[in-house]
């Protein structure tokens, strides 16, 4: 995809498409069943990087995968650096703690873009993201959380995961010159390295049904595959400060999915998140709403 070409507000809008596809993780990951974190992670990331690959075949693109040594080193390192955090993270904390510890990436994302170069941080961008912050602690407030220092290790994974996305995200724009195609073999090679973990810690735990399969194979797809393509376009080429903010959506239409598939219960806590989320982006999106049409 030559997204050189493509406008910012396109480009943003793409970012938005990773933001409602990763939506759809939770419930997707609760219908694939019982398959062990790092299996689940080696099946959906081959998926998804076996869809790179028939685009890089389809488009005779191979040289996108030629890459210096740093580039690989962020785009394998932000998925499977990323992930492999947040997983040990689930498996030393309780869920909850661990998903608001690692939701501070959207915050961070709008901080560490004032850093780029032709990036200003603005405050009503940072406003934003804290009103976007404060509602996802409410929404996870609404759950229960059971601080204690015995879920420290676990804590401080699920926050360094934060640090691993958010510096991927922004330090992707720096690289803005890599083809999206790339993003295939960071996902192949995420994808073994995942494979290599569960073998060494997990036991192999296949899907039980025709549902659970179809859940691994959603998952590949859309949250764990053409997410991650939709979402190097928007860091690269979209309003990065919009979609840090515009991220806190993802935690309120996880809820939202699970509460429709019959997973969890609405509440008005939800309700309450929804508004500050949504406002903070509103707030954050400001200069945007602004502008006119050329």
């Amino acid at each position: 995809m030559p997204i050189q070409s493509i406008s910012s507000l396109r480009a943003t809008l793409i970012g938005f498409s990773a933001i409602l596809m990763w939506s759809l993780l939770a419930v997707l990951t609760v219908a694939s069943g019982r398959v062990p974190p790092f299996q689940l992670a080696a099946m959906t990331f081959a998926v998804g990087g076996a869809i790179g690959a028939a685009w890089v075949a389809r488009a005779g693109a191979w040289g996108a995968l030629r890459q210096r040594p740093a580039v690989w080193a962020l785009g394998v390192g932000g998925l499977f650096g990323y992930h492999a955090l947040y997983f040990l993270a689930l498996r030393l904390a309780p869920p909850a703690e661990a998903g608001l510890l690692n939701y501070f990436w959207p915050l961070l994302i709008v901080l560490f873009s004032g850093l780029l170069p032709g990036e200003r941080l603005r405050l009503h961008s940072v406003a934003g993201a804290l009103l976007g912050l404060a509602g996802t602690v409410i929404l996870f407030l609404g759950k229960g959380l059971a601080p204690a220092l015995a879920f420290l290790p676990g804590y401080s994974a699920a926050f360094c995961a934060a640090f691993v996305w958010s510096g991927y995200s922004v330090l992707s724009r720096r690289f803005a010159g890599v083809p999206t195609a790339a993003v295939a073999g960071f996902c192949l090679v995420t994808a073994l390295l995942a494979a290599l973990c569960h073998l060494v810690l997990e036991t192999t735990v296949w899907p039980e049904d025709t549902t659970q399969w179809l859940a691994v194979l959603a998952l590949g797809v859309g949250p764990v595959g053409i997410a991650f393509y939709a979402w190097d376009v928007g860091v690269k080429r979209g309003d990065i400060r919009l979609l840090g903010v515009a991220s806190y959506a993802a935690p309120i239409l996880s809820t939202i999915f699970l509460v429709l598939a019959g997973y969890a219960e609405a509440s008005t806590t939800l309700g309450l998140a929804a508004v500050l989320i949504a406002g903070g982006g509103l707030l954050a999106s400001k200069d945007m709403l602004r502008k006119k049409p050329a």
